[in-house]
């Protein structure tokens, strides 16, 4: 379909919502993770006008934006990441010359762990790309994504969101340099909580990633020559006395998660994944997350308590913590029990999901 033809047309895009499954804290450190995209999307539907204006409408929160199509894109407020990703794009050369009528929808919960705003931030990004007419990697739209999301207002945050939720499937992502290796989706029945808890994003992601930071840096003014991605096990206890009391928890975080992370992907590369391993694995990191980061409320203890004491065989929460959503990894003779355990034990929801892969990459 050439440019003029795109212009006189309906344009509808969705992007998925993500799951980290191992490895929570530790993109921004550099070091891998594991994390899929699930049947829950934020759609955009565009219809043509004649206002050279992009017109906005948030149907789920009755809000509408306009911004002009040559608008200067200065002095972006924080988090306005409609305005953010055009710059993005614009510095890359790509605009778009026609006005739209706009329609954002989704059914993934808000601020609440599962990346709403980077599948937001995806969407708008295929929703310009596709109203300029050109035709672009998923890869790259993740980068873009990235770029606009986190990039251009120096936000805590790395890049497994954006990678994840442009790409689909399950994913093992190299951090450092955002290579991703596909990995078996037979994860089993996922169930998802939202707890109802109010996450503290930005708070719990700055305050993690700075403490492990300074501990690795301890570390490195007596060795220079550590390098995190190349720890092993043992390198906890030989470098704990180099790491101030106060960045100790965070310091054994980042080396067993790590560690957790790649027993995953090693299970996960099999044909047939051990789901029980798993769900073992997503528990372990669980308790770190919990005693060590400390992202987990007492509220959101006790459901993830409730649900592996109904038969989940992992759960954890979603995301940087300190409240929003969790996942359970469970049979599918005890989905129901589990769902039931998670409501009454003060969850607003919980429904099952599933991991989505892209047709051209299936």
């Amino acid at each position: 379909m050439d440019n003029q033809a795109i212009r006189n047309h309906i344009i509808e895009v969705s992007a998925p919502a993500r799951i980290c499954f191992y490895g929570d804290h530790q993109d921004y450190l550099g070091l891998p993770v594991i994390a899929g995209a699930i049947d829950r999307f934020i759609h955009i539907k565009g219809t043509p006008n004649q206002k050279s204006q992009l017109v906005i409408f948030l149907s789920d929160l009755g809000e509408l934006i306009r911004i002009p199509i040559e608008d200067a894109l200065e002095g972006i407020e924080d988090e306005d990441y409609f305005r953010s990703s055009m710059a993005v794009l614009r510095a890359n050369g790509i605009t778009i010359a026609q006005g739209y009528d706009i329609e954002l929808s989704g059914t993934v919960p808000l601020n609440a762990g599962l990346s709403s705003s980077s599948a937001l931030v995806v969407a708008w990004i295929r929703f310009l790309l596709t109203a300029q007419g050109g035709t672009y990697t998923d890869e790259q739209v993740g980068q873009w994504a990235y770029e606009a999301e986190v990039g251009y207002f120096n936000q805590p945050g790395g890049l497994m969101d954006q990678y994840t939720i442009a790409q689909g499937g399950l994913l093992f992502i190299e951090t450092k340099t955002g290579q991703t290796t596909r990995l078996s989706a037979k994860l089993g029945t996922l169930i998802i909580a939202e707890s109802g808890v109010p996450k503290k994003t930005l708070d719990v992601l700055k305050n993690a990633r700075i403490y492990a930071q300074n501990a690795i840096k301890a570390i490195q003014k007596e060795n220079p020559k550590f390098k995190l991605g190349e720890a092993v096990l043992g390198d906890y206890e030989k470098y704990r006395h180099l790491v101030p009391k106060d960045y100790q928890d965070h310091w054994y975080a980042a080396i067993h998660n790590y560690h957790n992370t790649l027993r995953a992907k090693k299970e996960l590369q099999k044909p047939n994944p051990d789901v029980k391993i798993l769900g073992q694995l997503m528990n372990e990191h669980q308790s770190i997350l919990q005693s060590k980061i400390q992202n987990t409320p007492p509220e959101m203890v006790r459901m993830l308590e409730a649900a592996n004491d109904a038969g989940a065989l992992g759960s954890k929460t979603i995301g940087s913590g300190g409240g929003g959503c969790m996942v359970a990894l469970v049979e599918e003779s005890t989905k129901e029990k589990v769902i039931k355990a998670f409501l009454e034990n003060g969850a607003v929801a919980a429904y099952e999901v599933n991991l989505i892969t892209f047709p051209n990459n299936e």
